[in-house]
Parts: C-alpha cells; sequence; structure tokens
C-alpha cells in the first residue's frame, strides 16, 4: 500500500472543524482537498490518541543543528569528513543519515566551475595585444620568462574540490576557495638566475589574483623585476600544450612507477 500523504495544519483544522459539527466523512474529505481515507485516519488517530507511526529518528532537531553548522563553515568538507566531525561530536547516526540530513537542509554537492565568458572587448584587446607582440624578434622573446599555475596528480579519480550549496548561493562568497604560494622568491628567481644569468629578463604572469596583488607587486618592484604585459583572461596556447603533455608524462611515469613497486614487491 502506498504511503497516505501528510496533512498540512490547514486540512487538520478543517477536519477537525467538520467533525465536530457533524459532517459526514466524503463532505469533510472534499472540503479539506485530502482522501476520504486521509481524512478518517486524522480523526481517529486523534481520538485514540495515537502518536504517528514510523521508526522514530536517531537524531534531535539540535543535533541536526550542529550538523547545519558544520556544513556553513566549510563547503568544501566532503560527505566522509562531514559525517566523521559529526559522529565525534557525539550524534549517532550513519553515513547515510548524515547524507539525508544535509539533503533536508537543501544542500547540494557540486563541481565548482568559474570559467569567464569574453566580451567583444577583451576580444578587441587580445586582438590588439598579439599585433603589437607579433613584431618581436626570437632574441626579444628569449629574454621572457613565462609562468603558469597547474596541479599534477598522480592519484585516481582526481575530480578536484566539490563544496555544498543551496539553490541560488552559487555566487556566494563562502563557496570559493582561494589558495596562493609564496613561489616567487623560492622558485622564480633561482630559474632565472639559471637561464638568464646576470643579463636582464622579462617576467610573464597572466594576472592571477596573487601575481596582481599589491604585495606581489611590490615584491617585483624592490627586485626589479620588469613584467610583461598580459591581456585579461588569455591563456597563452603553447603554454597549455605544454603543460598538458607535462601531465601525460608524470601520469605515465607515476602508472609505470606503480606497476615497477608492485612487482618488485611481488618478487620479493
Amino acid at each position: 500500500m502506498g504511503k497516505t500523504a501528510e496533512l498540512t495544519v490547514v486540512q487538520k483544522t478543517i477536519i477537525d472543524t467538520l467533525h465536530k459539527e457533524g459532517k459526514p466523512q466524503t463532505f469533510i474529505a472534499k472540503e479539506a482537498g485530502c482522501s476520504q481515507s486521509a481524512a478518517s485516519k486524522h480523526v481517529n488517530r486523534k481520538l485514540s490518541g495515537r502518536k504517528r507511526c514510523g521508526r522514530k529518528r536517531c537524531t534531535t532537531n539540535q543535533e541536526k543543528r550542529s550538523l547545519e553548522r558544520l556544513v556553513k563553515q566549510n563547503r568544501f568538507k566532503n560527505l566522509g569528513e562531514l559525517h566523521k566531525e559529526w559522529t565525534e561530536a557525539g550524534v549517532k547516526a550513519s553515513r547515510a543519515t548524515t547524507h539525508r540530513c544535509v539533503k533536508e537542509f537543501g544542500y547540494s554537492c557540486h563541481i565548482p566551475l568559474v570559467k569567464p565568458l569574453l566580451n567583444h572587448r577583451r576580444r578587441q584587446r587580445r586582438l590588439t595585444w598579439a599585433k603589437e607582440k607579433n613584431k618581436r624578434t626570437v632574441a626579444q622573446w628569449s629574454k621572457v620568462l613565462f609562468s603558469d599555475e597547474s596541479k599534477f596528480c598522480i592519484s585516481f579519480r582526481n575530480q578536484g574540490p566539490r563544496f555544498w550549496t543551496r539553490g541560488g548561493e552559487a555566487h556566494s562568497p563562502s563557496c570559493f576557495k582561494s589558495s596562493f604560494h609564496k613561489i616567487l622568491e623560492h622558485f622564480m628567481l633561482p630559474s632565472a638566475d639559471q637561464l638568464f644569468k646576470d643579463a636582464d629578463f622579462i617576467f610573464q604572469q597572466d594576472l592571477a589574483p596573487a601575481h596582481t596583488a599589491k604585495s606581489t607587486k611590490s615584491w617585483l618592484n624592490d627586485h626589479g623585476v620588469g613584467v610583461l604585459d598580459w591581456p585579461a583572461n588569455s591563456p597563452d596556447l603553447v603554454k597549455r600544450k605544454m603543460r598538458n603533455e607535462t601531465k601525460k608524462c608524470r601520469s605515465a611515469k607515476g602508472h609505470c612507477q606503480r606497476n615497477l613497486d608492485f612487482h618488485s614487491s611481488a618478487t620479493d
């Protein structure tokens, strides 16, 4: 048998009022906008003093509110982390219960993806920049130190971070995660010394927030590092191809290394 639909407070009030007036159940059900069976069950349950049937919830409202606070504090925690922290606080609940409660709060899991759309003005700036830089010689380009950021992961099924969000919260500040690694002093300068010796060079950066910050600009100024002007949202295709090829090589090397370690342990 199918589960009887839950009656609203208004429907229950109508049923109780009409029942006191001695109206028949068919009339009561029609006026309340529910089935006769639902109206009859409500009346009989109230007369007999029975409470709502079904298994009792294992979590209290207070415990649920504590879980909701955990989600709000850090949207990027996965289900396993939320379940662990929640149960460590003394809540006895399964992983499935944790997931059900999070969904009851209205949250769903998403992969953060921000891909800015280029408008006409940006395309024009990129075209103008390309025409100007097209006049540069190979010798001039050889003095440019190019940079790029990328994460190389050898592990399987790496899909990047996910976050919990409700409807309409896609652009909420709590759903954005920033990261910054201070690599200019420890990696960029040694690379420049190795490549250019004492000769002047120009540093290329892709206008990432970490590069355009006031502290970063001040650091580049203090160290006398010139910066190549770069149009917004303009990833270099050559760098992207080299990065993809590097990822393939690193991934293949990682698989080979794992296989080698496996065969070595097996033969031992």
